[in-house]
């Protein structure tokens, strides 16, 4: 990244800045009695001021269990025990040497890395987690900007949330969402499975790594340059005899690992499954993040200890607390963050914004395909503010479903058009619970990173993958093509 003299404020001192935004928003608009209803229980929602002496009390009461409740805290410790093992054992530097030949390998290191980043959401939140350190590090070692590495990686993962080759965990919560709506609303035709959006969005997949693999490299290598940082790349130390049986000691280890999981989750006497028999919400879902964790660890300490890195177990707890030295500054963004959050929930404010957006919208009659044209406008824009796919469509579902089934448009194509939206602006809201985590990744390479460093990178992902899935959507939409099973 590029050197700049100006004074750039810290990722917590951004937190800060935000966190008193939206105590003083709070305040104005709790002058002024702003209330909205919600459609689906017809509940009067109205704003809270966090300045007022009842608001004062709750923060007061909260400012503690705001941090350590705070959703991705415990989720990002777990996971960096694995990665930190596997990081500390030599195991993912012996992968990288193994795996890359050198510098000529550039492009296809950057489809991999989105590629990897757009399939993560099969198993949730992981790839904002697991995949940035390890694209970093992955563009680091072909010469390439490491920051750059971690901004594509983070692109993939946010904006193409909804796309996928497979069902992803977001897919039946959608659904169900989608089919309570038309229900209530007695709505009896159109496809509100899980699958109902499935071709849609397979072909989707190919479209935004394409666009993101073309903005990383002709837009965003070319604009952040070398780096010049203080964390050098070794070079292509080639793998010695024993590091490569070590490797495949580790691998052999982690695919019998992988086939547990998968006997002990899809077999007949599969206890990862929930108690239905289904994937929602069992222990394999719940728990996938630790599993993954657990799988990096067990591969890490088997080459520590077959390469002779690792000796004890003090070594292995070494390797379990070196993540703890970049988590220290993790805790400090994620502190004002969780604060701002929290303030930004009890405010009610994201919910009021929304609705009032909404109602704006559904005032403006036109055609069809202009209206679900601004409606993913109008989902791109709430989602800076309201960034949780589920609590959004929870009510926006009640409100555009019905409005839209009087203009002839089944509920499956406006859940896809909310889709688009809801993914492309991902990548440029400060309100994702990750963020914090974003930049501590960011700052490792470059101490100059911030919140404005990154979304002068992200923007061009958002509006490119907005503009192009709107297209498709434009285009699918015109052809009669079924959406999904």
């Amino acid at each position: 990244m590029k050197n700049n003299k100006r004074h750039i404020p810290h990722p917590a001192t951004m937190f800060l800045i935000l966190t008193m935004a939206v105590v003083f928003l709070s305040w104005i608009f709790d002058i002024y009695g702003l209330s909205v209803t919600l459609p689906q229980t017809g509940e009067e929602i109205r704003v809270q001021s966090v300045l007022s002496p009842e608001g004062i009390r709750w923060l007061l009461r909260h400012v503690i269990t705001n941090f350590t409740g705070f959703a991705p805290l415990g989720m990002v410790i777990v996971a960096m025990f694995g990665i930190g093992v596997a990081q500390h054992s030599g195991f993912i530097d012996a992968c990288i040497r193994r795996g890359i030949r050198g510098k000529q390998e550039k492009r296809k290191i950057i489809l991999w890395v989105i590629v990897l980043g757009l399939l993560s959401n099969v198993v949730g939140d992981a790839g904002y987690i697991i995949l940035l350190p390890i694209a970093a590090a992955l563009f680091h070692s072909v010469g390439l900007h490491p920051v750059a590495g971690i901004i594509a990686a983070y692109a993939s993962v946010a904006c193409g949330y909804s796309a996928n080759i497979v069902l992803s965990t977001m897919d039946p919560l959608l659904a169900r969402t989608t089919e309570e709506a038309a229900v209530a609303s007695g709505i009896e035709h159109g496809n509100t499975g899980p699958l109902c959006n499935y071709y849609f969005l397979f072909v989707s997949t190919f479209l935004i790594t394409g666009v993101a693999y073309w903005v990383t490299r002709w837009k965003l290598l070319p604009a952040m340059g070398n780096y010049e940082g203080n964390i050098h790349f070794n070079g292509y130390k080639p793998v010695s005899r024993k590091e490569r049986r070590a490797l495949i000691m580790a691998i052999i280890v982690g695919i019998i690992y992988i086939l547990f999981v998968l006997w002990s989750t899809f077999s007949s006497y599969g206890i990862l499954r929930g108690v239905s028999g289904n994937l929602m919400r069992s222990p394999f879902i719940m728990g996938i993040l630790f599993l993954i964790s657990l799988g990096a660890g067990l591969m890490g300490m088997i080459y520590g200890f077959s390469s002779g890195r690792y000796r004890t177990d003090i070594d292995v707890i070494e390797g379990l607390a070196q993540p703890m030295k970049l988590l220290s500054v993790y805790f400090v963004i994620a502190f004002f963050a969780a604060q701002m959050f929290a303030c930004f929930e009890y405010s009610h404010l994201d919910k009021c914004l929304a609705m009032i957006g909404a109602n704006v919208l559904l005032s403006v009659h036109l055609g069809n395909l202009p209206t679900l044209i601004l409606f993913i406008l109008f989902t791109a824009i709430i989602n800076l503010i309201m960034v949780s796919a589920t609590s959004k469509w929870s009510f926006m579902s009640f409100i555009f479903i019905p409005m839209f089934a009087q203009m002839g448009i089944a509920p499956d194509v406006t859940q896809c058009a909310f889709r688009i939206g809801d993914s492309s602006s991902n990548a440029l809201t400060p309100f994702l619970f990750y963020m914090p985590l974003v930049l501590t990744y960011m700052q490792q390479y470059d101490p100059q990173s911030s919140y404005l460093s990154l979304i002068k990178y992200t923007w061009r992902y958002s509006v490119y993958i907005l503009v192009t899935w709107t297209l498709l959507f434009i285009i699918w939409y015109l052809t009669g093509l079924p959406l999904g099973l």
